[in-house]
């Protein structure tokens, strides 16, 4: 058995719809184990730092914009394989083109909007949760 650590994140449209519930539930019932939780509103400075891979892309901006909007929650957890479970739980960044079953799948049909993030490796994941689970970033402290 890995066990691996793995970031979630219910974005603003995920918040705004009222899934954090249900987000939490799938991550449970699929016998992750939550270590952090976290409802954050994130600076700019952070969602920056958080998404700087995509900086230069056409979409960056408006990414920036979307994940400043409103608040989100940060969930790290840990599970054997954690971070291929979880890939495997949210479906791919096109909820248009993600299966059913999958969050993204059931809850979206955008490629923006499309309910939570998840890092996609293990250097990801410890990168990305030392930002978010940073007080500094939290505009609601």
């Amino acid at each position: 058995m890995a066990l691996k650590r793995e970031l979630i994140i219910i974005k603003p449209d995920g918040v705004r719809r009222g899934l954090i519930g249900e987000v939490i539930k799938r991550i449970e019932q699929k016998g992750l184990k939550i270590l952090k939780l976290k409802m954050l509103k994130m600076s700019r400075e952070c969602v920056e730092r958080l998404y700087d891979v995509h900086k230069g892309k056409p979409f960056y901006e408006s990414l920036i914009n979307f994940m400043t909007s409103h608040p989100v929650v940060a969930i790290l957890v840990e599970g054997d394989e954690a971070i291929d479970v979880v890939r495997t739980m949210i479906g791919p960044t096109d909820g248009r083109k993600a299966p059913p079953g999958t969050i993204r799948g059931d809850f979206s049909t955008s490629i923006q909007e499309n309910i939570v993030h998840a890092a996609d490796s293990e250097e990801r994941a410890d990168y990305e949760s030392r930002i978010v689970f940073d007080p500094a970033c939290d505009e609601l402290s």
